[in-house]
């Protein structure tokens, strides 16, 4: 994570002041005209026009963000939907058209697959991210985007950034990477992405109390989307709350701390349930299909990510594992999202991805049985691992190899 300037609060508190105003005093009539022309703003003499614009609480965390993710600049909206669905609409005009990973989220398939095409005419052809050829095949005279997730929901597959970048800079089209499951762990910026966005409700937030998005890009990008004819955050007006913006930005110092032990717990259960020969997923297992990628592309030092899945072949399966994991064992929440300091676990087929059809599922691999865990941190490992236990031994699940 880069360096940014620390903000201090108005008096000289360690903590900057929450701007709380929705709109802004000019000193002198004839600077208004400048701001609406472009001309000033906060960069350019410090001035602020309108909270829908820009609001120094919130430009102040996209400067934070902006450092997190190696990036010229960031803004911040009021959901990770919001910042995909104006990256997307700014980059294409009506008619234009998107190759996507076909393993994202639930949301997002909604946006490109339902939305985009009955209203803008935008389409969107979706591939397996994993693919280079089948990338490049699908790109067309009209794309304009190659989108994917670092990675994917709920599938688990790691992109090859750098690979899907020289695809993108081939055809003159820019790469976006939704980094909500991997921030620090994977850097999409510095591997060759041009824009990069986060759902910061998940883990940069971390404790499922906020909704949150942020855009991270170059000035010019930033520029677009706030310009006040055509900018599809200013007109649409997702704005973000000030007060929201001051307390994720209270967290993002500890962010470091809650990746590094979100993985070491998550590896460690990976691990034992690889062993036993569960159906386990993890980038941090060597039998993952995207292992070696991901340990060239990740940070060492925050592992592999706090997210796993376990395939229990069927839904009925699927949903009495997690009842009884919430409502015997304690062992987390049956709850969509992710990133919370409790495990959150849910049956994605029927959830998250419940957006899909059942072929675009198919092709995307996600079973109907296939549960995500996002692993939390509170209790000890060895107290969740045999809540865990006990849960899969009362569903019949009998492991080849007992882990103590």
């Amino acid at each position: 994570m880069a360096n940014t300037r620390h903000e201090f609060g108005e008096h000289g508190g360690v903590n900057m002041s929450v701007e709380a105003s929705t709109t802004f005093t000019v000193m002198h009539p004839d600077i208004m005209p400048e701001i609406f022309g472009g001309k000033k703003g906060p960069e350019q003499g410090g001035c602020y026009l309108y909270g829908r614009h820009f609001n120094p609480t919130v430009y102040n965390l996209g400067k934070q963000l902006a450092a997190l993710e190696g990036t010229e600049a960031a803004y911040c909206t009021a959901s990770g939907m919001s910042a995909i669905s104006a990256t997307l609409m700014q980059l294409c005009d009506a008619g234009d058209h998107i190759v996507s990973s076909n393993a994202v989220y639930g949301g997002t398939y909604a946006l490109m697959h339902d939305l985009l095409p009955g209203k803008t005419g935008v389409e969107t052809t979706l591939v397996d991210i994993t693919d280079l050829q089948a990338v490049e095949a699908a790109i067309t005279d009209r794309t304009r985007v190659l989108y994917t997730e670092s990675i994917s929901n709920p599938t688990l597959r790691v992109s090859d950034i750098p690979g899907l970048s020289d695809i993108a800079k081939r055809h003159g089209i820019k790469l976006v990477v939704d980094n909500t499951f991997s921030p620090l762990i994977l850097s999409p910026k510095q591997l060759g992405a041009d824009i990069v966005v986060h759902s910061m409700t998940k883990f940069i937030s971390g404790a499922s109390d906020f909704i949150a998005g942020a855009v991270c890009a170059d000035h010019e990008f930033i520029e677009q989307l706030m310009d006040l004819h055509t900018g599809m955050l200013m007109i649409f007006g997702p704005t973000m709350d000030p007060q929201v913006a001051f307390n994720i930005s209270l967290r993002i110092p500890h962010l470091p701390l809650r990746m590094v032990e979100h993985a070491k717990r998550t590896q460690m259960f990976a691990e034992r349930l690889n062993a036993m020969g569960m159906s386990v997923t993890y980038p941090g297992l060597p039998s993952h299909p995207d292992h070696a990628l991901m340990s060239d592309l990740h940070c060492q030092e925050y592992g592999y990510g706090g997210i796993m899945t376990l395939d229990l072949g069927t839904e009925a399966r699927a949903n009495e594992l997690l009842e009884l994991l919430q409502n015997e064992y304690h062992f987390g929440y049956v709850a969509v999202s992710l990133g919370y300091f409790d495990t959150l676990m849910s049956c994605s087929g029927s959830s998250t991805s419940s957006e899909m059809t059942d072929e675009d599922k198919s092709a995307a691999h996600i079973s109907e049985g296939l549960v995500r865990l996002s692993i939390g941190y509170t209790g000890t490992t060895e107290q969740r691992w045999a809540q865990l236990m006990e849960a899969l031994e009362r569903i019949g699940e009998a492991p080849q190899k007992r882990i103590a």
